[in-house]
């Protein structure tokens, strides 16, 4: 095995297959002379004839033919082995581990889905918080495949693509008549958000790092809030912090209270739910969502599959952000303030792909 020139048995293999000499060549681009002098070597090696010339053809010994099919099987290992690894998405059933909040699953989600059903009917979703505090720490053990959400301060070991962006709007029960929604009216309200972290983590900005990665936990723009109302003798009150938006359609039925949610997430809610929109009466900085992942994984044919149907499954927010905004000059009057998106906006917001 030490003196074993491995592309001798690359020789014997195209000759088996060929039971010729110079098609044999072809098939592995040598010239006839250099595939004969490769078969001497490897006789000499074997002290076998291995294969010897006949009217129809090169003809295997006995040796030959019981090598073959080791041979055979022992190049297409190596082949796989230092070849680019293929994923077929139609006839796996590997899982996929992912982390994202119940706003990124509540918007993606269905998408996600429908794809997965067309062209990967055997492939498993496992989805994961991505609040959860060893954020960082699972994707480099390599636990989570991809996290999908805000990001800041990224890493090197970390690569990220971008999906959408999106900004805050209000949402509170139909049955709370708010009519234009001014500074003055909003500071009365009672709202609720969704913040993502605990008391003991360290925030800055509406971050927390961790493990150099800094990651979205404050689910509303709350320094535009701040600047908005600096100055301003009332402030609304934030009654309450939620840790998800699962629960907010359940609160939403008191008509005392409101909540500021990402726009993408409102427009499924007052769909679902008998709830109205509202843009607020100041502007929130737009937020920008993306997939991130581990440098290990690029390059690798199935995590690179993974990314582009994420990506694939955030198409459809794109021309539902552009309706609700063309929308908007109908439902806002003069002035920047709004009124409840319902009725047939509601109709319109349903023929959105």
């Amino acid at each position: 095995m030490n003196r074993l020139d491995i592309n001798l048995l690359r020789v014997f293999d195209a000759v088996m297959e060929e039971r010729s000499v110079e098609r044999a060549g072809r098939r592995i681009c040598l010239s006839p002379s250099a595939v004969s002098h490769a078969l001497a070597r490897l006789r000499e090696m074997l002290d076998d004839e291995l294969f010897t010339p006949t009217r129809s053809g090169m003809k295997p010994t006995a040796r030959a033919l019981a090598m073959a099919p080791l041979v055979r099987h022992a190049w297409e290992s190596l082949e796989v082995a230092i070849g680019l690894p293929k994923f077929e998405p139609g006839s796996s059933a590997r899982r996929f581990t992912i982390a994202a909040s119940d706003f990124i699953v509540t918007v993606m989600g269905p998408h996600l889905l429908n794809l997965l059903r067309r062209e990967a009917p055997h492939v498993d979703l496992v989805i994961r918080s991505e609040s959860r505090t060893d954020l960082a720490k699972q994707i480099d053990l390599g636990e989570i495949d991809a996290a999908i959400g805000t990001f800041s301060g990224v890493s090197d070991r970390f690569r990220s693509i971008p999906l959408f962006s999106y900004d805050d709007v209000l949402i509170a029960s139909s049955s709370l008549r708010l009519g234009k929604l001014s500074l003055e009216t909003f500071s009365r309200l009672t709202i609720a958000a969704v913040s993502m972290h605990s008391e003991q983590e360290s925030v800055v900005g509406g971050f927390l790092s961790e493990r150099g990665l800094e990651r979205r936990s404050e689910m509303y723009d709350r320094a535009g809030l701040d600047r908005a109302l600096a100055g301003s003798t009332r402030n609304p009150r934030v009654a309450i912090l939620l840790p998800h938006f699962l629960a907010l359609p359940s609160l939403l039925e008191d008509p005392h209270l409101a909540a500021i949610v990402p726009r993408p997430l409102a427009g499924t809610l007052v769909r679902m739910h008998p709830l109205s929109m509202y843009k607020l009466p100041y502007r929130s900085d737009p937020v920008g969502v993306g997939i991130l992942w581990h440098t290990r994984n690029t390059g690798d044919a199935a995590q690179e599959w993974l990314h582009d149907m994420l990506r694939r499954s955030a198409e459809p927010l794109r021309p539902l952000l552009a309706e609700l905004d063309r929308l908007a000059p109908r439902v806002r009057p003069a002035g920047g303030d709004a009124i409840p998106i319902d009725g047939a906006q509601h109709a319109a917001l349903r023929r959105v792909p």
